[in-house]
C-alpha cells in the first residue's frame, strides 16, 4: 500500500468575499505541479458561498462533475432544462460531455452553503450531456455507495469506472474497505471528525490517497464523516 496525504492547511485557498474556496488540487489561481490530480480525480473543491451569491451561467465540457452539499442549499439551473435545489444528503452528477452551461446559486438570504464540487475525467469524450440528482440516507458505521459506473447499484452513474461512498463512523468503530477495481486507487476525504486508515491518522478536511492496495481498515478516533473516491489511476 502506498499513501499520499494532503492536510487541510496545505490546500490552495482563495477568499473572494462571496466565495471562500479551498482546493485540494490545482485550480484557478492555485497551481502546484505536484498537486494536479489523483488518477482521474482532477478537482476537489471545498466551497463556501455567501447568502444570495453564486456562480452565473458558465460552460463545461468533457468532465464528470459531482456536487455534494454539506450545509445549506444550492440552486442549480442548466441549458438542458434542469432546475432544482440541492440540500444536505443530496448528491448531484452532471456529465458535461459535448457541453453544458449551468449556474449555481445560494438561494438563502441568511445561511452560507458549504459544498464539495468534484471533477472526474470521463472514460469517453463527447458523450451526451446529462444531469441527475438523488437523496441518500447515511447509516451509522457503514458506507453508502452514491456514485458508480452504472445504474444497477442504486447509485448515480457517471462515465467512468469510479465509485464514491459516503461513510459515517462513531468514535471507536471500524470498517473495512476493499478496492473496487484493479488499478484503481482510493482518495479519502474527511468531512468531519478524525479517522485512522491502516495506521495513518487524518483529520477534518484532510485527504489521503491510497494506491497499490486491496483492502484497508478505517477506524474513527472521533465521530467522523468521510467520502471515499475510488478512481482509475490511468
Amino acid at each position: 500500500m502506498e499513501k499520499i496525504i494532503h492536510t487541510a492547511d496545505s490546500r490552495g485557498h482563495a477568499n473572494h468575499g462571496w466565495l471562500d474556496a479551498h482546493h485540494t488540487f490545482s485550480f484557478a489561481g492555485y497551481y502546484d505541479p505536484q498537486r494536479m490530480h489523483f488518477g482521474v480525480l482532477r478537482v476537489l473543491n471545498d466551497d463556501r458561498v455567501a447568502p444570495g451569491m453564486g456562480f452565473g451561467m458558465h460552460p463545461h465540457d468533457n468532465m464528470e462533475i459531482i456536487t455534494i452539499v454539506l450545509e445549506g442549499q444550492l440552486k442549480h439551473k442548466d441549458n438542458m432544462g434542469n432546475e432544482g435545489v440541492i440540500r444536505p444528503g443530496d448528491v448531484q452528477v452532471m456529465s458535461a460531455g459535448t457541453g453544458v452551461v449551468h449556474s449555481e446559486f445560494n438561494p438563502s438570504k441568511t445561511e452560507t452553503v458549504n459544498l464539495l464540487q468534484i471533477w472526474v475525467f470521463p472514460n469517453k469524450r463527447n458523450a451526451a450531456p446529462r444531469y441527475d440528482q438523488k437523496h441518500f440516507d447515511t447509516t451509522h458505521n457503514a458506507l453508502v455507495n452514491v456514485v458508480a459506473p452504472n445504474e444497477d447499484e442504486g447509485a448515480l452513474w457517471i462515465n467512468q469506472d469510479a465509485w464514491f461512498s459516503l461513510g459515517q463512523l462513531d468514535a471507536g468503530k471500524s470498517l473495512g474497505y476493499t478496492s473496487r477495481k484493479e488499478n484503481n486507487g482510493s482518495y479519502i476525504f474527511v468531512i468531519s471528525g478524525e479517522i485512522e486508515v491502516d495506521g495513518q491518522l487524518i483529520n477534518q478536511r484532510d485527504g489521503l490517497g491510497l494506491t497499490n492496495f486491496d483492502k484497508a481498515t478505517i477506524t474513527a478516533k472521533k465521530d467522523a464523516r468521510f467520502l471515499i473516491m475510488d478512481v482509475p489511476q490511468q
